[in-house]
């Protein structure tokens, strides 16, 4: 058959010692490895994100206005409450797929949620309290300019969606920090809105994809709704910030982690495997990369005892 057509052959071997992947080659490595995983994490953090949705189911059954009101504002109150934990716990296990460190999805998920709810509870009704802020901007804005005919109110608008981005990016860095230091609340919010300006290109890039995946699954809302409903607890919302992990967090080790570990005199724990300073005597060399391949035994008429 020709699938096992060479599989009495072998190869060198890998070294240990062998160049590591770097970039693009690194995160597709990274990306088809833990596919399975961050789907699995994508259900675990969709947990959190069912409020929206059973506020959608109500809006479509309910006929008391009333009641759906107090049920809307209730589901809305806990998803403010709980999305920021949810993130940490997301951003826990995605950092851990970064730096290539073992982890065990669920566990390490809901153990994020509980070591930094507190900061999560916070960070999540700020990010909530800005996001409705600069929805209702976009709205009364525009709103004001034709009512009173100026163009002046823009520039409030223009003030509004600028704070509105620098948060948005600021996320990209607070709940790194949050999940992989012992930094305090304040100095969480400090070096994220530094690092927000500091790393433009990285910046950019995340942007990018975010917009991307959020006009992909808007488009699929409009055409394709079951399809995107089905699709959202299994797909997207990991993902995304997978690779926004994978942008990000070299420049929180650039800045923020590696300082640390030089001024103390030590090495980067996230850069080793542990096993750098065991000292004791190897019985067995890996000889991966040294090894000479095997070669293909001819095939033959063997001899016949009779």
């Amino acid at each position: 058959m020709g699938l096992f057509k060479h599989y009495e052959s072998s190869g060198v071997g890998i070294s240990k010692y062998a160049p590591k992947k770097k970039g693009m080659a690194l995160f597709f490595d990274l990306f088809f490895r833990k596919f399975g995983s961050i789907t699995l994490l994508n259900l675990l953090f969709f947990i959190f994100w069912l409020p929206p949705y059973i506020s959608l189911f109500l809006m479509s059954v309910m006929k008391n206005y009333n009641v759906l009101l107090v049920l809307l504002i209730a589901l809305f109150v806990v998803f403010a409450i709980f999305i920021g934990p949810a993130m940490a716990g997301l951003t826990k296990v995605t950092r851990l797929f970064v730096i290539q460190k073992h982890t065990f999805v669920a566990r390490d998920f809901f153990r994020g949620v509980r070591e930094n709810f507190k900061n999560g509870v916070i960070v999540g009704i700020l990010d909530t309290v800005i996001a409705l802020s600069v929805y209702s901007g976009l709205k009364i804005y525009p709103y004001l300019v034709g009512l009173y005919d100026t163009k002046l109110f823009y520039i409030p608008m223009i003030i509004t969606l600028s704070v509105g981005y620098v948060v948005f990016l600021m996320n990209f860095y607070i709940f790194l920090m949050m999940t992989a230091t012992d930094l305090t609340l304040k100095n969480l919010l400090k070096n994220s809105f530094a690092l927000a300006f500091a790393a433009l290109k990285q910046n950019l890039i995340s942007t990018f994809f975010v917009i991307v995946f959020v006009l992909f699954m808007f488009i699929l809302f409009l055409y394709m709704p079951p399809f995107m409903l089905i699709l959202i607890p299994f797909f997207p919302m990991a993902l995304v910030w997978f690779i926004v992990c994978f942008n990000c967090y070299p420049v929180i080790q650039k800045y923020v982690i590696n300082p640390f570990y030089d001024s103390i005199g030590e090495i980067n724990p996230e850069f080793t495997d542990g096993t750098e300073n065991i000292e004791e005597e190897t019985l067995f060399e890996d000889m991966g990369g040294k090894e000479k391949p095997i070669e293909k035994r001819k095939k033959g008429k063997g001899k016949r005892i009779s």
